[in-house]
């Protein structure tokens, strides 16, 4: 085998196990409070909050440590402005027959529609790319492994970090989305996979009611 560096294992803190439960359970129940938040207000959000959840992010596992990932920070008001009109767009032939009536009706409880103000009114809009393929070259770069699993890795940390930072999100996912490409200015060789968006919560944000149905641990695992 080819000789490589390898560095000692850094230890975690000592716990017991009943530490590990606590810590465990902690983090379950801070995480089940997160909820999709579709109205926003203006106010700001630090920068160095979104750079702090973005370092999270990039500190994912991923295919032969690959890091196939770009995150576009987008909080000008042309960019947000250009990314809701080409959106909404979008949104509109998905709403007016390109879904079929299948995924219509799985939506419907959550009351979404084509209009995405948020998009404008959000401090911060977080585009995600997958990059097929990478490397220091650009002229000579690479193919990426696992991309779809380690960008989806990444962004869970992300989504993570920032709730547990008090930012409120919402993962908007319009299909197509190369116009993400044009907007943020990357290569035709990333993906968008995402635009994940951060704020406050609006004075009038609410939750759907259908989306407090969550399955229980018995219908999500399974043990042999």
């Amino acid at each position: 085998m080819p000789h490589r560096e390898a560095l000692p294992w850094q230890p975690y803190p000592h716990l017991t196990d009943s530490e590990r439960v606590t810590r465990a359970r902690s983090f379950r129940d801070a995480m089940a409070s997160r909820r999709s938040c579709r109205m926003f207000s203006e106010d700001p959000v630090p920068r160095d909050v979104i750079e702090a959840a973005l370092a999270a992010a990039g500190s994912a596992p991923s295919g032969a440590n690959r890091q196939p990932w770009h995150f576009s920070v987008v909080s000008s008001i042309e960019a947000k402005c250009a990314i809701r009109v080409a959106a909404e767009e979008e949104e509109r032939a998905f709403y007016n027959g390109r879904a079929g009536s299948e995924w219509l009706d799985a939506l419907s409880p959550l009351g979404t529609g084509a209009d995405k103000p948020f998009l404008e009114i959000a401090p911060w809009l977080i585009v995600v790319f997958a990059q097929r393929r990478g490397g220091p070259d650009p002229d000579n770069l690479k193919q990426n492994y696992y991309v779809t699993e380690s960008v989806g890795i990444a962004c869970g940390l992300l989504l993570a970090t920032l709730h547990q930072a008090g930012v409120a999100t919402l993962v908007h996912t319009p299909s197509p989305m190369r116009f993400l490409n044009r907007i943020c200015r990357r290569p035709d060789h990333e993906k968008p996979a995402m635009v994940i968006v951060a704020g406050h919560p609006g004075e009038d944000a609410t939750i759907p009611a259908h989306a407090l149905e969550k399955k229980s641990l018995e219908q999500i695992a399974s043990w042999l």
